[in-house]
């Protein structure tokens, strides 16, 4: 007997979908920073075993959108529910609501078996996490509940053997050796954009985009050449920074990252362009994958 299903993780931002579904896969596919609004796009990532596949979904986290791209970010998540065999939703210690009433409504009528994990239990006490624990519950009362610590590992190991127990009989979706739905240059376009937002305050990093124009692999080493797209002249000389060095940076902790992500040598290249107001702009967006519909 061999099980397959899509299992999808939706929840506000900064709960740790992104290092949940890193821990479950073993590998850094969904870049993680302290800000809000890292994850953009949705993306799967692929767990193998003898007579299972679990294909794992990251969404952006939920959010009221304020301009296009934002709004197009939430489709990603809206498709979240309508192929999902198993639904995580995952919440954080201290958190009391989600921040779109119309997906917690989807969340508690929905017939798709549905996992709540109060995340960052590493952080609270005993008495705390049993008040958050009846709370979402009662909230929740079609909910599996487990608490867990993504950072750390704890119970993440029995969640997936959960799911791995709900997923229906079915022959895998992807081939048994892949690891995700995405191509390689947009790993490198989300470590570029990883770097940016820990490295950068204010707007800088959601008006930014990331573009991989050249992707060359050779034997020892792979060549790569990355647009980084901004809206104003401004944020260009802000992003470029001081004799370049900000975004020399940049370019090198992201290069060392790939290095490791690839298994080979890297030469990265960076240059920065102005791309006036492309979060608003339906045809960029769907330029840089973003869905509209």
């Amino acid at each position: 007997m061999h099980k397959a299903g899509f299992v999808n993780i939706i929840g506000n931002p900064n709960v740790g979908k992104s290092t949940l579904m890193n821990a479950f896969v073993g590998e850094q596919l969904s870049i993680i920073t302290s800000k809000a609004q890292t994850t953009r796009h949705r993306i799967l990532g692929i767990v193998n075993g003898e007579d299972f596949q679990v294909v794992l979904s990251d969404t952006p986290g939920i959010i009221k959108p304020a301009y296009e791209l934002q709004s197009s970010m939430m489709h990603f998540v809206k498709s979240a529910f309508e192929d999902a065999d198993v639904l995580i939703y995952m919440v954080e210690i201290g958190e009391k609501s989600l921040k779109d009433e119309a997906f917690f409504k989807k969340i508690t009528s929905t017939k798709t078996p549905v996992i709540l994990l109060i995340n960052k239990i590493d952080t609270s006490d005993q008495e705390i996490l049993e008040e958050q624990a009846d709370f979402w519950q009662s909230k929740v009362p079609n909910a599996e509940f487990y608490p867990i610590s993504a950072l750390t590992g704890f119970n993440v190991k029995n969640v997936f053997d959960r799911i791995i127990e709900l997923l229906p009989e079915s022959p895998p979706f992807y081939p048994k050796d892949q690891l995700t739905d995405k191509p390689e240059r947009f790993f490198v376009n989300e470590k570029i954009r990883e770097k940016i937002l820990m490295h950068y305050k204010k707007e800088i990093p959601y008006a930014v985009e990331v573009d991989t124009e050249e992707f060359f692999e050779e034997e020892n080493i792979i060549r790569m050449r990355s647009v980084i797209m901004v809206e104003r002249e401004t944020q260009k000389g802000i992003l470029i920074g001081h004799k370049g060095k900000p975004l020399k940076r940049v370019g090198t902790e992201a290069r060392k990252d790939l290095e490791q992500f690839f298994g080979k040598q890297v030469h990265l290249e960076l240059y920065v362009k102005v791309n006036k107001n492309w979060r608003s702009n339906t045809n960029q967006l769907k330029r840089f994958g973003y869905n509209q519909s």
